[in-house]
This record gives C-alpha cells, structure tokens and sequence, in this order.
C-alpha cells in the first residue's frame, strides 16, 4: 500500500533496499544490479548502483517522469562478459527481449486483467484476498479499485492502440516471445534461463489465478516455457 512507502521519494514498485542503506528502484534496474553483484562478488551494490544513473525528464503531458541509463546492460569485466555470454548475439538478444518485457509486454497485463467489470472485480477480489487488507480497506479497494482500473484498462487500451479485443495482443506478444525461442531451445538462454526469460516470466506470473492467465495458457503455445520457468526459479537456477 502507498503507506508503506511514504519514506521513499520514488513512488513505485518494486523497491530494494541493500542493507538498510543502498535503495534501488525498477525492476530492470534491480535484476541487472543483482546480476552484476552475483558474478562480480568484488563490487558492492553501492558501487555497482552508481553505472546506472537516474534521468529526469518531462513526457507530453508535462508529467515528471524517470528513467535509468543502461539499465540493460551488465557491468562485467570483458572476461566476465564473455563467460556470460560465448556465443556471438547472446547479449544483444538477451537486451533485446528485456526492452521488449518493459516497452510492451508489460503493457498489456491491465487492459487484460481488467478487460470487463466482471474480470476486474475478480482480479481486485484476488489482491485483497493476497494483500494485507483489513476489511473496510479490503471492500473499498475491491469495488472502488476494480471500477477504477476498470475505466484505467481502457485507457491504457487507446493508448498503446490495442486492438478490441486485448487478449488478441497478449496472444500475439506470447507466441512472439516462443517463436523468438525457437524449438531448439528450453529457453531464450538456453539450457538454462537468461535475464530476459526472467523478465518476461515476472510480468507473465502477474496474471497467475485470474482468467486472463488461463485464457492465455489456453490459447498460446507458452505453456511448456511457463512451466520450466517455474521449475528453474524454484530450483534457484538463477544463483547457478
């Protein structure tokens, strides 16, 4: 809940804190930094935080918005960029995917989970049931949350000129992501997931219990990716 973040001047989530002392802000920004401090266990989160530095700047409406440089990218010696990365494209690739997660997939997670009145109550339903609501804050937030996202989910609709149908562009962008895989492939990394697996199954799992979710494992060919995503983050691949 927005209460919950009132110390932090950055208004979104997630939000990482290093020891009670280094904070870092979006999701891409934070894998990359954890990634970084995995590999080069010789380079504080301090230090590392410092390559990716925060630009403020205006949209069309005037609204304040930010941005982080090389938020992509890994900070890695070149011997260590090259371990993470043998085969020639591994790196582009991986960028290429993680930029698309954020630019576009991402954006079709609202208009889909609140597509009717009757999905956006469910999905509202499913937050409180998860969230730590008490139960006044539990009933506003279900009626009042599910009718705002609701009138929301239309916009964001226009505004990324999805077609009437949404669940046909979340259709799309997931067989997109499988067709980039390939058949050759467990992953997009390989035998073992990359960063852009990871982006991808974290904006994926969004949707896990309510009926866009289903929908989409339905009529997509995700579903065998899915499932080995879940097995390698239960198995901490990640770490390996």
């Amino acid at each position: 809940m927005r209460k919950e973040i009132k110390w932090s001047t950055y208004r979104k989530v997630p939000i990482l804190m290093v020891d009670e002392e280094v904070q870092l802000n979006d999701s891409s920004v934070i894998i990359s930094s954890i990634k970084t401090h995995l590999i080069s266990k010789d380079k504080s989160v301090s230090e590392i935080i410092r390559c990716y530095p925060e630009l403020k700047s205006k949209n069309d409406s005037g609204k304040e918005v930010v941005e982080y440089m090389n938020k992509y990218w890994l900070m890695l010696s070149e011997a260590d960029t090259l371990l993470m990365y043998p085969e020639k494209g591994m790196q582009k690739e991986e960028m290429k995917w993680r930029q698309w997660a954020d630019d576009w997939l991402v954006h079709l997670i609202s208009p889909n989970v609140y597509r009717t009145t009757g999905e956006a109550l469910a999905s509202f339903d499913y937050i409180v049931r998860e969230g730590k609501f008490g139960s006044f804050e539990g009933f506003f937030a279900k009626y009042v949350g599910a009718a705002a996202m609701f009138i929301i989910s239309k916009r964001l609709k226009n505004r990324h000129n999805l077609q009437d149908d949404v669940r046909q562009d979340l259709y799309k962008a997931v067989n997109d992501w499988i067709a980039a895989i390939g058949k050759q492939r467990k992953f997009m990394g390989g035998d073992r997931p990359n960063l852009a697996d990871l982006s991808v199954y974290g904006v994926l799992r969004v949707m896990e219990g309510l009926q866009a979710f289903d929908d989409m494992m339905k009529n997509t060919k995700v579903k065998h990716w899915y499932k080995r995503m879940q097995r390698a983050t239960q198995n901490h691949e990640g770490r390996q």
